[in-house]
């Protein structure tokens, strides 16, 4: 089930690196197939990333050489589908493409899924902490607001009509304050129980990676 969650949205990723130009004139024209292969391996690309290659060349009517690209590109496999590079993939929060072989997976896959564990505490950690951010600057501008519009209504000179507005404009800011402080409350919640999971994840994983 992981390995198909892992493809499944490797196949997403990999349309959208389609859709981007892969190669310059000049690697198109210099033809290092070899050399683009065993980059590609040694980032953990699957092998159609040559199409992607071949699209990007065909317009300066450069064909790939499947052969020494695919040949290449096993050779950079090697040095991707290790214990360490399955850590550091998931660390990172990179996608896994399924491109390493099933005895190569044994010791990358496991590795791969803790960095991946790590990596998305830590950034549910970092969004509560931007989401709490937010909530306190609304806070600090609605109460800014709150204090200009208290000046505005001691005033003279104003209408009836225009201090009825003042008033009705100071509600609405203490109603926006009172929802900010709400969001702040839940977002420090939030931010609590992300920096715990943050500790039990590197506490589990602490005897088998650099954590």
């Amino acid at each position: 089930m992981t390995r198909l969650m892992i493809a499944g949205g490797a196949a997403a990723v990999a349309a959208l690196l389609s859709s981007c130009t892969t190669m310059s004139k000049d690697q198109c024209l210099a033809g290092a197939w070899g050399e683009k292969g065993y980059a590609d391996g040694a980032s953990g690309y699957p092998m159609t990333r040559l199409d992607d290659h071949a699209k990007a060349c065909a317009k300066y009517q450069v064909a790939p050489n499947p052969a020494a690209y695919g040949s290449a590109r096993e050779d950079g496999l090697r040095t991707y589908c290790t214990f360490e590079r399955g850590w550091a993939e998931g660390r990172a929060g990179n996608t896994y493409y399924g491109v390493c072989r099933p005895e190569e997976e044994q010791a990358f896959l496991p590795a791969y899924q803790d960095g991946r564990r790590l990596h998305e505490v830590e950034d549910a950690f970092e969004a509560a902490q931007g989401a709490l951010r937010s909530a306190e600057a609304r806070i600090d501008n609605r109460e800014d607001k709150l204090e200009a519009k208290q000046n505005e209504l001691r005033g003279e000179g104003l209408t009836d009509e225009q201090r009825d507005r003042i008033r009705d404009r100071i509600q609405e800011v203490r109603g926006e304050i009172r929802d900010a402080r709400r969001n702040a409350r839940d977002a420090r919640d939030s931010l609590d129980q992300a920096e715990w999971d943050v500790r039990r994840v590197r506490r589990e994983l602490s005897g088998r990676y650099p954590v």
